[in-house]
């Protein structure tokens, strides 16, 4: 499989309906995610690893992840719609689904992959789902305001943690 192809794929998948404003849900584009994805792929963070998307939506992230060979996903999302909409995309057998909030998920994995609220509706949202991927993984993959960037890199350094690399992206 190719990027183009992982981008085809991913864009078939079922889109969450009803989003909810107070979460700050939003749809990840099929071509971010699969360029994510795919960097992820070539740095080796994916393939027989364990993987857990934080605020998983409707999976994307997840399953673009399971399409590229990892071991086992985690679907980790507070809403149960969202969680029922990933349920109904991933067709794979090594995954998990978790209706927690993240701050409640605690298991170690081999990489995070994330699109958070971005604070919008309750300033530093984001924050949460960075710390708990600090505290699971040592290799975090995640989408944030460009705004925010000076905060990231600050919060990395503080908790031990080094920004390797911003791309910027076009989101709507």
């Amino acid at each position: 499989m190719n990027k183009k192809q992982l981008a085809i794929k991913l864009s078939k998948l079922e889109k969450v309906e009803k989003v909810k404003a107070v979460l700050e849900q939003y749809a990840t584009d099929s071509e971010m995610a699969a360029t994510i994805l795919w960097d992820a792929f070539m740095q080796g963070d994916i393939e027989d690893k364990v993987v857990a998307d934080l605020g998983c939506g409707n999976g994307i992230f997840g399953v673009g992840a399971l399409m590229l060979g990892a071991k086992k996903v985690y679907f980790v999302d507070v809403d149960k719609e969202s969680i029922g909409v990933a349920m109904r995309n991933c067709s794979f057998k090594n995954v998990e689904f978790v209706n927690k909030d993240v701050v409640e998920f605690d298991e170690k994995v081999d990489m995070v992959i994330m699109n958070p609220p971005f604070g919008v509706q309750q300033e530093h949202a984001d924050k949460v789902f960075l710390e708990k991927a600090m505290e699971i993984s040592n290799v975090i993959y995640s989408i944030h305001k460009i705004e925010s960037e000076r905060f990231i890199e600050k919060l990395s350094s503080d908790s031990g943690f080094g920004v390797v690399k911003i791309e910027r992206m076009q989101m709507f």
